[in-house]
């Protein structure tokens, strides 16, 4: 009998929502401004919600609501993870799945401002660094908080994501978005450029539009006036 179908395990990364407001219009609008700095990559993207800060903190959200907001800004609810016993039953009953809290990543935070508590004079803010050793696969999705450090080939059709730098340490064949909460000082460091987008803080550049005397190189790429620039990487031997 010939082989209908067979289930296999599988690693991939799926964008989370982390919730910490039950302010509809500003997660609305939060989430928005997240997408509006790489359209490309949120378009049509799976999408965890997680639901343990906002529990933490006692507020009541309206899930049906909540889908309905990311299903219009195109992603695509496809799990519920942090969430109590109503909002489970509430979140299958939507024909979304519970998931346990080990699901990696964070899209945004959509903060509920505090009137009462006077705002901190200084923060020390800690980039952490994420470092990925296996090769990114056609159709994953990578995202980073800090930087983004891989020591493998990513294939034409990944696409990665950081707030911070990224450096690829060796073919960088998919999509690469830098600074993707507008940090115009963030760079892109790889071994071999081949591309199919390059993007630092919304400024991006398709392959067809990357000079041939680039492409096969190490480069690192960086803003400047408005503008990608790609510059040579020299290497000595």
């Amino acid at each position: 009998m010939p082989l209908i179908l067979e289930f296999k395990s599988s690693t991939f990364s799926v964008p989370v929502l982390v919730l910490s407001s039950d302010d509809l219009p500003v997660i609305e609008q939060r989430l928005q401004d997240k997408i509006n700095l790489a359209p490309e990559f949120f378009k049509n993207s799976p999408l965890v919600l997680d639901l343990h800060e906002i529990n933490k903190q006692g507020y009541n959200i309206d899930l049906v609501a909540v889908t309905e907001i990311i299903r219009k800004a195109g992603m695509f609810p496809i799990g519920v993870r942090g969430g109590n016993a109503q909002q489970n039953k509430q979140a299958l009953e939507l024909l979304i799945p519970i998931y346990s809290n080990h699901i990696g990543g964070v899209l945004a935070e959509a903060q509920k401002p505090k009137a009462t508590e006077p705002e901190p004079k200084a923060e020390l803010d800690f980039v952490t660094s994420t470092l990925i050793t296996q090769p990114i696969r056609s159709g994953q999705r990578i995202y980073a908080t800090g930087d983004l450090v891989i020591t493998a080939q990513v294939s034409a059709g990944a696409e990665i994501m950081a707030e911070g730098n990224i450096h690829v340490y060796n073919s960088l064949r998919g999509r690469a978005l830098a600074g993707v909460q507008g940090n115009t000082e963030a760079r892109i460091f790889c071994f071999d450029l081949q591309a199919e987008l390059i993007s630092i803080a919304g400024i991006y550049k398709v392959s067809e539009d990357l000079d041939e005397t680039s492409r096969g190189k190490p480069v690192q790429i960086y803003l400047q006036d408005q503008a990608l620039i790609i510059k040579d990487i020299v290497q000595h031997h």
